[in-house]
C-alpha cells in the first residue's frame, strides 16, 4: 500500500478556518491511519495561516478573505508544500476537503462570500493534479478505493 496525502481537517484536526475539524468517518481511514499510510496536511496552515482565520474564497485568480485581505501568497505556499510532501513520499493519491479554496476537488465557493458553490478546484488540488497526483474529495471515497485497488 502506498501513502496517501489527506487533509488534516478530514482526520478531525481543528485546522479549518473556523478552528474546527471535519472528521471523515470511514473504516478505511481508520485502517490506513493504524497502518501508517496517511500523511496529513493542511495546506493553509502549512502556508503560514493561523487557526482560526478569516474565511477565504477564490476570486479572479486570487484568494481573498471576507474582509478583503489577499492571502494568495500563503495559499500558493501551502500548495507548493503539499506538492513537495507528495514528491518526497512518492504519493500518487490525495484525499482533500471539498469546496475549500485550497483543497476543493470539484467545487469551490464563487468568491462572493455568500455561500454559493461553483465548479472549480482549490489551489492545492489543482497543483497536485497538474503534477500527476490524483485528487479525490471526501465525497469520492469509493472512487479513491477503486483507484488504489487498481494499482
Amino acid at each position: 500500500m502506498q501513502k496517501i496525502l489527506v487533509s488534516s481537517c478530514l482526520l478531525g484536526t481543528p485546522v479549518r478556518y473556523d478552528g474546527t475539524g471535519q472528521k471523515l468517518v470511514h473504516p478505511q481511514i481508520t485502517t490506513w491511519q493504524s497502518q501508517g499510510f496517511i500523511i496529513p496536511l493542511c495546506p493553509e496552515v502549512a502556508g503560514g495561516l493561523s487557526t482560526p482565520r478569516a474565511p477565504a474564497e477564490i476570486r479572479l485568480d486570487k484568494v481573498i478573505t471576507n474582509d478583503d485581505e489577499d492571502v494568495t501568497v500563503a495559499f500558493k505556499l501551502g500548495a507548493k508544500r503539499a506538492l513537495q510532501l507528495c514528491l518526497s513520499h512518492n504519493i500518487r493519491f490525495a484525499l482533500l476537503k471539498e469546496s475549500s479554496p485550497s483543497c476543493g476537488r470539484n467545487t469551490i465557493y464563487d468568491g462572493s462570500h455568500r455561500g454559493i458553490k461553483v465548479a472549480g478546484m482549490g489551489l492545492t488540488a489543482a497543483l497536485l493534479e497538474q503534477n500527476g497526483i490524483k485528487v479525490f474529495s471526501e465525497e469520492q471515497m469509493p472512487a479513491l478505493l477503486k483507484a488504489l485497488a487498481s494499482c
